[in-house]
């Protein structure tokens, strides 16, 4: 959690659901290539001003081209079609100059993502960052969404709002298999046999799992597709515990973005806890082909990797290590949200969030704001109760839809950009204005030349 999800904290405080900050001090790494490199911001740092210009001209080009895509409409804006059908690895290709760059920006979505750059529509990238409060509050820990954690772990939310709600209200291990709807209402069955019956229903669950469900009338023939082309992303969290936070004492934040097997971590150095972990991702295609390994091959693949990225022979014995593989959940799929691949959001999205008689959607990928996070799914589930309000006649519809406003305990303070990375150009920029440049001093010295040709000629 960070700032600008003032969802999530205002329901952690009402709920009284502690946090506490992650640690962000030392020194951030980038692996990339067999090439090891500390962090300069949110970017590999490096001595070629062509490079750095390549990097800037990244995160600076994601926020501005999503001011132009609306948050509840990505499908409604001159370039959504184009943007939809182009995948954020040809956009790369073509956009940037550098491998660096390019693999840079591969790493963001197998860490940000759990998917490939191959595999995902630029403009589901754009829209998500944008969503995320633009590229800087989307990737940083202190001042970002990463900067805190909850205090017992986030499922503490979960686990309270169930008691408040009583246990006869909230049922568990009862998946439901049907959904039946008629003029009267909704019955639902479940994999025990139980049925319930409802006046509506809000459906919470990832688009992929929608499809788990028999629907009686059958779901509308391009809502059934959308379920379809929205795959769950591929990762695998890791914990890797250890006696001391060894990384620390060489001033390392723990915070890396690598390629290989982990393609980033961060510090989980609780509060009162005894042992320091490292929390270690596995996602996109590393996920996929390490699925298959038992979990001590990949604890030990992982300890390898770790001494590599922090330089440190310490890495090579943890004291514990947990993971959890999320493509196994059979009721999710994969983590941590859907993704749309080419052509999805302008073909078919516009259905995502649209009711089917009694049955209404919800689901952290129906949010406008931090899809994908806790925040948008409080977003969405009580913009889903909303829309019932609206149709039993208790709301207008202008009520539906509600800002919230911003935290005072966490508030979102500006990311202050020094001159240069704010007015350094692209490398693309730069040579265009050299070679005007070269073009304006060769048509001046024409100029004067043939100047001074009629002035001679003039004496003469």
């Amino acid at each position: 959690m960070g700032p600008t999800q003032d969802r999530v904290y205002r329901l952690s405080k009402e709920l009284g659901v502690e946090n506490f900050r992650c640690y962000d001090e030392g020194i951030a790494i980038a692996y990339n290539r067999g090439k090891w490199r500390t962090m300069a911001g949110l970017c590999p740092d490096t001595w070629n001003p062509f490079l750095y210009m390549d990097l800037n001209h990244f995160w600076h080009l994601v926020d501005e081209m999503g001011k132009k895509i609306p948050m509840d409409r990505p499908w409604d804006f001159p370039e959504a079609e184009e943007w939809d059908n182009m995948t954020v690895k040809e956009w790369a290709d073509k956009t940037f100059w550098f491998q660096l760059t390019k693999d840079f920006v591969a790493v963001q979505c197998t860490l940000g993502f759990c998917a490939e750059n191959k595999d995902m529509s630029l403009l589901y990238f754009l829209w998500y960052i944008k969503g995320g409060s633009g590229y800087l509050r989307f990737s940083s820990t202190e001042n970002g969404a990463q900067e805190r954690k909850f205090v017992g772990g986030s499922h503490q939310i979960s686990l309270t709002m169930a008691d408040r709600l009583g246990e006869e209200r909230v049922l568990l291990s009862k998946p439901v298999t049907e959904i039946a709807q008629d003029a009267d209402g909704v019955t639902v069955t479940t994999a025990t046999g139980d049925i319930y019956k409802s006046k509506y229903i809000i459906a919470a669950l990832p688009p992929a799992m929608l499809n788990k469900i028999t629907y009686t009338p059958s779901l509308p023939a391009l809502r059934n597709q959308l379920n379809q082309r929205y795959p769950m992303g591929s990762v695998i969290k890791t914990m890797m515990y250890y006696d001391r936070p060894f990384w620390r004492d060489s001033n390392y934040s723990c915070l890396v973005l690598a390629d290989g097997i982990i393609c980033g971590t961060q510090d989980d150095c609780k509060p009162g806890s005894k042992y320091p972990a490292i929390i270690g991702f596995i996602g996109g295609d590393a996920a996929r082909e390490t699925c298959h390994l038992t979990k001590d091959e990949r604890r030990d693949l992982i300890a390898r990797r770790y001494a590599t990225l922090l330089k440190n022979d310490a890495a090579l014995k943890p004291v514990f290590y947990v993971e959890k593989n999320w493509m196994e959940e059979p009721y999710i799929g994969g983590g941590y949200v859907g993704y749309t691949p080419p052509g999805v959001i302008t073909k078919y999205c516009k259905v995502l969030r649209e009711p089917i008689g009694r049955l209404y959607f919800a689901g952290t990928e129906t949010a406008t704001k931090w899809s994908g996070y806790m925040d948008g799914a409080i977003q969405a589930g009580e913009r889903a109760a909303r829309e019932i309000l609206h149709a039993i006649g208790k709301i207008s519809k202008d009520d539906v839809w509600q800002e919230e406003p911003e935290s005072k305990d966490m508030p979102a303070l500006p990311f202050e950009e020094s001159f240069l990375e704010r007015n350094i150009p692209s490398v693309s920029g730069f040579l265009r204005f050299v070679r005007t440049s070269l073009m304006l001093t060769a048509i001046g010295g024409a100029i004067w030349l043939k100047r001074d040709m009629i002035q001679n000629l003039v004496k003469i």
